[in-house]
């Protein structure tokens, strides 16, 4: 993971950002803000790896702040780091419960600071690895349903802000059973294999996530995509398995295996829930396989409150 990591400046004295920012902005992207308010748009907005807050700032103080972000389910994980004037045991104790990792105290060495932001976002990455690994797919290497249940629930809150489109794909390897039994538990990894490589190449956009989503069905997570260009999609996925031209004697669909998919998209509200785009989606792919599969359905619908 070489990605250049991003770190949120929060303080009202434009001195102290010009302080951090000039310790961190040579190893780190940086953000600024300089009221809570802002801090909490900035950071739903931008996801940044990690925060430095300051305490004391009119209106809505560090604290407040804190307790805000971390009961967001968008930056809830996000670590944040208190900076503050106040060098009283109580008030960094009240921080660290709020859930803070780590207090800073002012004047502000550069030293120090780029020492503790590069530990924390080291052990933030070692965090980020391991939780990536809990959520892959071992044989496609593919998201997991466990990513994809936590890609959606995300999508689905910050597109909410917005009421963008979400849409969501679900793909099913038509008899795939049969073809087990034909083949061999073997071949049959290796086609799961080649299926997930399909549905990669025919997903262009970094904000797009494929999952296999449990045995031979895979799903595809499409923030901010329109009906007409998920349908475009799905028929990609549906035309590049049937490139792969992988035999299937036992298919009653076809000589070759293909795949029958359901897709289903819907502008997020708040406090939609995710699973409406499952049950839909699962929807139109049962009627892709009651007529007769090897086919891409899809609708729009609404989500309800």
């Amino acid at each position: 993971m070489n990605e250049r990591q991003s770190v949120l400046i929060v303080d009202d004295e434009i001195s102290n950002i010009e302080i951090l920012s000039a310790a961190l902005e040579d190893d780190y992207e940086i953000f600024f803000a300089t009221s809570g308010e802002e801090a909490v748009d900035v950071a739903r907005t931008n996801m940044p790896d990690l925060i430095l807050l300051d305490v004391l700032m009119p209106g809505t103080d560090g604290y407040v702040v804190c307790s805000t972000l971390k009961a967001d389910p968008l930056v809830g994980d996000v670590p944040i780091i208190f900076t503050t004037a106040l060098g009283d045991r109580d008030a960094e104790v009240r921080g660290l419960t709020l859930g803070a990792i780590d207090y800073i105290t002012k004047p502000i060495s550069p030293v120090a600071v780029r020492a503790r932001v590069r530990n924390h976002l080291d052990m933030k990455r070692m965090r980020d690895q391991l939780a990536e690994m809990a959520v892959t797919d071992a044989l496609t290497g593919l998201g997991n349903r466990r990513r994809m249940e936590r890609v959606l629930d995300q999508a689905a809150v910050r597109l909410a802000m917005n009421q963008s489109p979400l849409s969501l794909i679900i793909v099913d390897i038509d008899f795939f059973k049969r073809y087990n039994d034909a083949y061999g538990h073997t071949a049959g990894d290796r086609c799961l294999s080649m299926v997930a490589s399909a549905l990669k190449r025919a997903m262009q956009r970094t904000a797009d996530v494929a999952v296999r989503y449990g045995g031979e069905e895979f799903a595809c997570v499409l923030p901010e995509c329109s009906h007409a260009e998920a349908m475009e999609v799905a028929r990609q996925i549906h035309q590049r398995v049937q490139l792969l031209d992988i035999p299937h004697r036992a298919s009653d669909a076809a000589a070759f295996v293909t795949v029958s998919v359901g897709v289903a998209t819907a502008a997020c509200v708040a406090g939609g829930a995710p699973e409406a785009w499952v049950r839909a989606a699962d929807e139109q792919l049962y009627l892709a396989k009651s007529a007769g599969r090897n086919r891409v359905m899809g609708r729009e619908f609404s989500v309800q409150v």
